[in-house]
């Protein structure tokens, strides 16, 4: 063998070898239902509610029963997903913030792993409009049909910024356009990521199931519609996965945004908008049959896991561009995880939200499209990118510090006056028994680690992770 026909073999080894590793990553799939609490399944014993494709896939997956989202309400839960990192670090301290430009999405770091990336859905962190900072495809998403809030029936939708108008429910134009992704690449070499975030079971709750007529008589039978007919979609996507003899080497991750809207099954006290359990549990599934055994974990985790946790599930050697709240739930999932050594933080902020009518804008920016005038709404297109100084001693609104099974609770009203709340989460699940008095050590040790979460989230709100204030 010459010289040169060595060099030829090595290179083609190194080329097999590399093609081999990439074929080898697992496709990921990140679904979020809006507005499904913990108890809003049958897997979970809703007494009325149908989830049976949830409930299948609960018996195939790894469940985690005491899952929260990162926020009680739908966009700041949407960037812990996204970053791995609290809601106000990235500037989305209520629904309809935007998220700031600096910030380094998991679609970003799963394209420089060789993926494939797609956007399904609500997007709610930022702008649907092209030549956006805070876009899909500035967030690292290679295709995208996403709306700027929650959408219905006939929808209006932006593909790559240019609105057109759906025909039919929510759930299924969400699942349709990311089976349509997968069947589009899936021969293409490349590994594919898909987030499908539904609207449902947000209000208005037109959706029905197949059957149209499950919940006749019963008091929120509209909900339970939704709810039932997300689900629908889902077995079709996991059906659509065995057919396209994907789901081997699939992690299709499920969860929620927020709380429910019925208390009586929210799972704790409270319902979506709120700090307590009711407003930040959900439900959570992560199936991967390759290489997850089904089962169950207690053990305490936050969407803002999720980021460090894919990296890790496919061998990511990536360094975090950013400071990160989420931590890698690798063990917790495949190996002998059983106690959460860090803890988790909370906080609504009390700056309000932003209202965001999601075909309003977008029934508008069609038909500036259509007749070649100027987009409206250009300040949607850049959002607020100002970096305001926020004082390191005030910690406005409501939020919470968990370190299982303790939950600390601080409320700062518009006047300044704080109150605590402690809670024994595992013997008082419905947080109705304040034990601070009665227990000064945990208080004051909880109290001094939501201090120093909450400085640092300010100080990231302030712009101290990035390298300059315009980067």
């Amino acid at each position: 063998m010459t010289s040169i026909q060595a060099l030829l073999s090595v290179t083609w080894l190194v080329i097999l070898s590399v093609g081999a590793q990439a074929a080898s990553k697992p496709n990921i799939i990140l679904v979020m239902a809006d507005d499904q609490g913990w108890g809003d399944t049958g897997y979970n014993g809703h007494p009325v509610v149908k989830t049976p494709n949830l409930d299948a896939m609960a018996k195939n997956a790894m469940v985690f029963n005491r899952f929260y989202a990162g926020a009680p309400v739908c966009s700041p839960t949407r960037g812990t997903v996204l970053t791995g990192r609290n809601n106000n670090r990235i500037n989305i301290l209520d629904h309809g913030w935007f998220m700031r430009d600096q910030e380094y999405t998991i679609a970003q770091a799963l394209k420089a792993e060789g993926y494939v990336t797609g956007h399904f859905g609500k997007w709610h962190v930022g702008s649907v409009q092209a030549g956006s900072g805070s876009n899909p495809s500035a967030r690292g998403f290679d295709q995208w049909l996403s709306a700027p809030n929650f959408f219905d029936t006939n929808p209006y939708l932006s593909r790559q910024g240019k609105v057109e108008q759906m025909k039919g429910d929510s759930s299924t134009i969400v699942i349709d356009e990311t089976i349509k992704f997968l069947k589009q690449h899936k021969d293409s070499g490349k590994p594919m990521f898909a987030v499908a975030w539904y609207s449902s079971p947000h209000s208005p709750h037109q959706e029905k199931p197949s059957s149209g007529k499950m919940y006749q008589g019963v008091k929120g039978a509209p909900f339970f519609n939704e709810i039932t007919a997300l689900d629908e979609t889902l077995g079709r996507l996991r059906k659509q996965l065995r057919e396209m003899d994907l789901h081997q080497n699939t992690i299709l991750w499920y969860c929620s945004d927020n709380g429910g809207l019925m208390t009586e099954s929210s799972g704790g006290r409270g319902k979506k908008g709120d700090i307590y359990e009711g407003g930040l549990r959900v439900p959570a599934l992560i199936e991967w049959p390759a290489a997850i055994k089904p089962g169950t974990t207690e053990i305490p985790a936050v969407t803002s896991d999720i980021y460090p946790t894919l990296l890790s599930l496919i061998g990511s050697k990536q360094k975090p561009k950013r400071p990160l709240d989420g931590i890698d739930l690798r063990e917790a999932i495949v190996g002998d995880m059983h106690v959460r050594k860090t803890g988790i933080g909370f906080w609504r902020h009390s700056a309000g939200g932003n209202a965001t009518h999601s075909d309003r804008i977008l029934k508008q920016i069609m038909k500036a499209q259509q007749a070649g005038k100027a987009t409206p709404y250009p300040e949607r297109i850049k959002g607020d990118q100002n970096i305001k100084q926020h004082p390191l001693n005030s910690f406005p609104g409501h939020a919470a510090w968990l370190e299982w099974p303790l939950k600390l609770h601080r409320n700062e009203n518009q006047k300044g006056k704080v109150g605590y709340e402690l809670y024994n989460l595992e013997k008082d699940p419905m947080e109705k028994s304040n034990i601070a008095a009665q227990n000064p050590e945990d208080f004051d040790r909880l109290k001094l680690s939501l201090k120093s979460w909450q400085e640092s989230v300010i100080r990231s709100l302030n712009g101290g992770d990035y390298q300059s204030h315009i980067e």
